[in-house]
């Protein structure tokens, strides 16, 4: 191995030596996200070892037992709308309508309770459904069922009946112009909305407030219908909608797609590949194509994640920040980063809500450059040890095998979260507004917040995040046999790669059981 290849495999190697010692340093007791103390039966630093060890020895099997072909073409799939039962009621007009129509139904609902509810966050339902059930449940939902987000998106639902009804009224235009979108735009308006997004979850001290919810809410709606009046409803969607966007990135894990046999009625669609010979969940298309060309497809999970030769630079941003974002919700309450806060403050005087949104601020955008730039740097390292692509190309490749941990990470953070806060429908579906009533009788039920025990919780939350992880060397694996010249070349082209998800495994499992600063 030349010289500077054999400096470039030492830096992981060095990397992990400091870190893993530094993080397993944390206290044994445990309380974020657990609802209750656990103390760890052996300490913390065994599991992140151990946790290490796994998806090293994952990377050792992958290299082993996987061929020459990382292709994601020809996986088997299974064509569900080919039985009665499936094609009765998945593909019908009434099951779908009746799906839009609910959809749009509880956006109302949610804006109408935000606006007019109680403003106790815990008595009105917007709270609940907006950071509970809908970017919680909802999102793990199209991560491991399919994207119905791409069907029920209610802003959509509300546009194409506008539209529909313009058109009845003798409006031939419609609503939708023929604005041409910038192609330099790519998808950095969806990351800047998202960006926003985010940062009303984490940093606004107001996003639990029924009313904010709703006239953030309501400020989305008018520039999403902007945007889909201006550049067109599909145009929009595909590009500057932050939840298409982000919804569509985890439904290339799921086990289910949507696609259009023939490809004829693609080939006019720059959303699919070449002669629309890759028409996957394309729901424009989807929508356009006769019914016998439809399907709706069981596959093997995470097998899109394969596909990323077409991954942009903004694609990519978009990539890193979802997972630099849900690390940044658990890493900005652990004792470490508040004392950071803290001492920054003391130094600036800047105390109160002023320094909060500030340094919070500053937080949500360091912390995802940081990650951005270790992701380059260790590409960086692997196209020095691969040889034979470009670094754009490379990182591009790349960017999807990000997806498992993101994906992991946010189930593991988030899913005691559901599991106990989601309880609170069940009270409120009887006091929508949080005016005393008892439609159904559920009005007094309380949550408990003991309904899975803390032991239950760690360990499922480890098996998660190695879980994620493995899945994320197994795809890097595979793309990088694609790119690399031989796959002697390939294996040790992932040293890097490996070196950062092993990293990220254990900065992800120290951040877990870390006591929770308020």
């Amino acid at each position: 191995m030349p010289k500077p290849a054999r400096r470039a495999a030492a830096v992981p190697a060095a990397v992990l030596l400091w870190a893993v010692p530094f993080l397993a340093g944390a206290p044994p007791a445990l309380a974020h996200g657990f609802g209750q103390r656990y103390d760890l039966p052996v300490p913390l630093w065994l599991y992140l070892y151990g946790a290490a060890g796994a998806v090293a020895l994952s990377f050792v099997v992958f290299g082993l037992f996987i061929g020459e072909r990382g292709e994601a073409r020809g996986y088997p799939r299974l064509n569900l709308l080919r039985f009665g039962l499936f094609r009765a009621t998945l593909a019908s007009r009434v099951f779908v309508s009746g799906l839009r129509v609910a959809s749009v139904g509880l956006f109302v609902l949610v804006i109408l309770t935000g606006l007019l509810g109680d403003q106790t966050p815990v008595l009105n339902l917007a709270p609940t459904v907006v950071w509970v059930i809908w970017w919680v449940g909802f999102s793990l939902f199209v991560a491991l069922a399919g994207n119905l987000w791409a069907l029920v998106n209610p802003l959509m639902v509300l546009f194409e009946w506008a539209d529909g009804l313009a058109g009845r009224l003798g409006v031939d235009e419609g609503l939708e112009s023929e604005a041409p979108y910038p192609a330099s735009w790519d998808v950095w308006p969806a990351l800047v909305l998202f960006f926003v997004f985010v940062w009303v979850e984490l940093v606004f001290p107001g996003s639990a407030t029924p009313r904010n919810i709703a006239f953030f809410i309501l400020l989305y709606a008018s520039v999403t219908w902007a945007g889909m009046s201006l550049f067109g409803k599909e145009t929009w969607l595909r590009k500057g909608e932050a939840f298409s966007v982000f919804f569509g990135i985890l439904a290339r894990f799921a086990p289910t797609e949507v696609r259009v046999r023939g490809g004829k009625t693609c080939k006019e669609c720059d959303a699919c590949g070449p002669g629309g010979e890759d028409c996957v969940n394309c729901y424009g298309c989807f929508v356009r194509a006769a019914p016998d060309k439809r399907e709706l497809n069981l596959r093997p999970p995470a097998v899109r994640l394969l596909r990323s030769d077409k991954t942009s630079a903004g694609l990519l941003a978009f990539v890193v920040f979802m997972l630099a974002s849900v690390t940044y919700d658990g890493l900005m309450a652990t004792p470490l980063w508040v004392s950071g806060m803290f001492f920054l403050q003391s130094l600036t005087g800047s105390f109160g809500v002023l320094g909060s949104l500030f340094y919070g601020t500053l937080g949500l955008v360091v912390v995802p450059l940081v990650f951005f730039g270790l992701y380059a740097g260790f590409v960086k390292l692997c196209q020095a040890m691969g040889g034979g692509t470009s670094f754009r190309g490379l990182a591009g490749a790349f960017a999807y095998s990000l997806v498992p941990i993101a994906l992991a990470y946010q189930a593991a953070h988030y899913y005691t979260l559901l599991i106990t806060e989601g309880q609170n429908l069940f009270a409120l579906a009887s006091d929508l507004f949080g005016r005393g009533w008892n439609l159904f009788g559920t009005a007094g039920y309380e949550v408990d917040v003991n309904v899975v025990g803390a032991a239950f919780v760690w360990y499922s939350q480890v098996a998660l995040i190695v879980a994620g992880h493995v899945v994320a060397v197994y795809l890097a694996h595979a793309v990088a046999l694609r790119k690399a010249q031989s796959p002697k070349l390939a294996l040790r082209s992932q040293l890097p790669m490996l070196a950062l998800m092993v990293l990220y495994t254990v900065t992800s499992l120290w951040v877990l059981p870390q006591p929770t600063v308020e």
